[in-house]
């Protein structure tokens, strides 16, 4: 069972959004961490400008909990979703999505008019190697047909980049709004994004708003990153030892259902805390194999809790129906995920 701690999430929403006050950007947190409509009131309660969703479901489960702000990064492709999208377009006061091609920029053109038209960004790829225009040249050659829609509206520009990449983030954005701006195009949005490298936002000045989710629990990969200490951890699993099969083999109730099998490069699936040397080596459905022979001193008996950081808490939410929250493990409050499932 996951539970949040109100104190640690409440600071973590507050650290962040502080420094990006500070460096003057407009913060727009990524929902896919707590998929709870709640916790984003939060969020925008603390200065944030609107949400970041990644699918059109879960966009409309936002839309019904009444956010009027919502930035869609992903390309939308296919009838039912335009259709789905165009619904969302008429009820959401501001909505955006993303293309990184002309094949989905026509997409939307077909689908919108002048009446109500869709606002798009096109998503650069400043080397994280997933989606996006590949160089300033192709980003402003989609904007200009964007931008030449007449249901369309040009938005700006957006990357996800890799854990470093600022200088190449302002490059790519530089060269671009350069390219733009020569042709008379307007580029009003900057959007850069990443937990991992939260702290960096300032190094891309181009940029005019950050976009990141994981920052809201943290996670182990954060730690290891440097985005946080423990202290930060506002999430954790907790999950009890069904069996001792022997002297180094503990079994918990927590298995892929629970913690998933997300690694983010680390050797195991989870820390278990105050158990040093302690290794989750194995998941199924419902058990978690760990491996105790690197531990000292007492270990856990069968019956026992333990309390584990996930790899990845991102993943872990969409798992579960409901968050347990707690302040000094009292529980606070209990939310349901509301966008849990929401993946179209």
């Amino acid at each position: 069972m996951p539970v949040i701690d109100e104190d640690r999430l409440a600071g973590n929403i507050a650290r962040a959004q502080a420094y990006l006050a500070e460096h003057g950007l407009a913060f727009r947190p990524h929902i896919k961490t707590h998929k709870i409509p709640a916790v984003a009131r939060a969020q925008l309660d603390a200065g944030a400008i609107g949400l970041n969703c990644q699918k059109t479901t879960e966009a409309e489960v936002f839309a019904d909990a009444g956010f009027e702000d919502i930035l869609i990064t992903y390309n939308i492709l296919g009838a039912d979703k335009l259709a789905h999208l165009a619904a969302l377009n008429a009820r959401v006061p501001r909505l955006a999505v993303i293309a990184d091609s002309l094949a989905t920029v026509e997409g939307y053109a077909a689908a919108f008019g002048a009446e109500r038209p869709l606002t798009v960004l096109v998503e650069c790829d400043t080397g994280g190697g997933r989606v996006g225009a590949q160089t300033p040249a192709d980003a402003a050659a989609l904007a200009r047909a964007i931008a030449a829609a007449p249901g369309l509206s040009f938005g700006g520009l957006l990357t996800y980049p890799p854990i470093g990449g600022a200088a190449r983030v302002e490059a790519f954005f530089s060269e671009t709004v350069a390219l733009l701006a020569a042709e008379g195009i307007d580029c009003p949005v900057r959007s850069n994004g990443g937990s991992p490298d939260f702290f960096s936002a300032h190094l891309v000045p181009s940029a005019t708003e950050f976009r990141a989710g994981t920052y809201v629990y943290n996670d182990r990969s954060m730690v290891r990153a440097g985005h946080c200490t423990p202290a930060d951890l506002a999430m954790h699993v907790l999950a009890t030892v069904v069996s001792r099969p022997t002297a180094t083999r503990a079994v918990i109730d927590a298995g892929s259902k629970a913690l998933t099998s997300d690694l983010l490069g680390f050797p195991d699936h989870g820390e278990i805390e105050g158990l040093p040397g302690a290794r989750i080596v194995g998941l199924s459905e419902e058990h978690g194999v760990v491996d105790l022979s690197g531990c000292e001193g007492r270990l856990p008996e069968v019956g026992e809790m333990v309390r584990i950081v996930p790899n990845h808490t991102c993943v872990v939410t969409n798992l579960f129906d409901r968050m347990v929250f707690h302040r000094g493990g009292v529980v606070t409050r209990v939310e349901e995920v509301a966008a849990r499932g929401t993946v179209w």
